[in-house]
């Protein structure tokens, strides 16, 4: 299927570098408002480039759209490619605000059209490993679960040194201005909706404890640099989610089952180890085990993605999701509904800047279908 990205700047890379992954999407060109940009990427990846928006939508040849510009242009970017015909899978967020997130998902049912969006790491191998461990009941009833997404002190690294492999800098400036939850905290809430199924209620906190982050442009928008939320899942299950850009980088997941815990440690490598420790009662009182069991990988015939700098991620899987459930003519297991909900419950955390209070998700979704290598015995 032929695709066509919009916005050329970091995280285009990473796109670029794993769609050799995936020889049924074709590259047919690329566009991003800052001319320069887009010459210099279209050099990099040897396709075309598009002169404006329009151009790329009159093209007849794409097929989706990959919606890669700045967070704040996601839904203007992404209204446009619908109303041009077109389905649109789009970086995180689906929309900044809630209210277009929901115009999206409508305008594309209205379409007969079909949107996702990133993160699309629930179709790796640690997550489909983590799944198959829970449907299997490898650590009891799970009625609790640990999550962190903390980075450590990001403004205090070298951030200003960090290039793309086509020599894009970081967008420091977008990234502190958008923040830790909107950029990261996905990455754990697609998990655990698709696990657990949809969630019901959300306390969160969140809060900007460092204003000022030391950059050479300064930053606008104090977004939140620590967040906290607990999530309730109509499943019973409770999760604890922290995100942050200043405890110290800690990517791991804990589920807390009745007979024992299921773990990994970086939810951000595709092929992240998973293990389980169980229980053993000394003298009558129970301790976790310091011994660990090693899930085994599902998935290990799947091609292995080669590492960009600091990411070791397939970002092209949710394209591809989408791409075969356009011509299978089924929902995407990253269907609209599904990332409403995961939209809904990021922002709600988002939003929870200093006021804690709970809130009340409005929307659902059907049951996720986990990838079939993952159903083979």
């Amino acid at each position: 299927m032929r695709i066509a990205f919009v916005g050329c700047g970091y995280v285009a890379d990473y796109y670029y570098g794993t769609l050799k992954l995936h020889p049924e999407l074709e590259l047919v060109g690329v566009m991003d408002q800052d001319i320069d940009r887009a010459i210099h990427f279209s050099n990099y990846c040897s396709v075309p480039y598009y002169k404006s928006l329009d151009e790329l939508l009159d093209d007849e040849r794409v097929d989706i759209v990959i919606n890669l510009t700045n967070p704040s242009s996601h839904y203007s970017v992404s209204r446009a490619c619908l109303e041009a015909g077109k389905h649109v899978y789009s970086e995180k967020p689906l929309a900044m605000e809630f209210s277009q997130a929901r115009d999206l998902v409508n305008l594309a049912k209205q379409k007969g059209l079909y949107i996702s969006t990133a993160p699309c790491s629930l179709l790796n191998e640690a997550a489909q490993t983590v799944w198959k461990a829970l449907r299997e009941n490898k650590v009891g009833q799970v009625r609790l679960v640990y999550a962190e997404m903390d980075d450590g002190l990001v403004h205090r690294g070298s951030y200003r040194q960090w290039k793309s492999k086509s020599g894009t800098p970081w967008p420091y400036k977008d990234e502190f201005e958008v923040g830790c939850t909107i950029e990261h905290a996905g990455y754990i809430v697609t998990w655990l909706t698709a696990f657990f199924g949809p969630a019901e209620t959300i306390t969160a906190f969140s809060s900007c404890l460092i204003p000022d982050k030391e950059t050479d442009v300064p930053v606008e928008v104090k977004s939140p640099d620590f967040s906290v939320a607990c999530i309730k899942f109509k499943s019973g299950v409770v999760a604890r989610l922290t995100c942050s850009i200043i405890a110290p980088s800690d990517h791991s997941i804990k589920f807390i089952g009745d007979e024992a815990i299921l773990y990994l440690e970086n939810c951000w490598q595709d092929r992240s180890p998973v293990y389980i420790r169980r229980d053993i009662k000394i003298r009558s009182k129970v301790f976790l085990s310091p011994w660990k069991e090693k899930c085994p990988l599902v998935g290990r015939t799947n091609p292995k993605v080669p590492k960009q700098g600091a990411q070791n991620r397939n970002f092209c899987r949710g394209i591809a999701e989408l791409a075969l459930a356009i011509k299978e003519q089924r929902d995407s297991r990253l269907s609209d509904a599904y990332c409403l909900h995961v939209c809904e419950i990021v922002l709600a955390i988002h939003n929870a800047l200093e006021t804690g209070s709970p809130y009340q998700l409005t929307t659902t979704f059907d049951p996720v279908e986990p990838m079939a290598y993952a159903l083979v015995k």
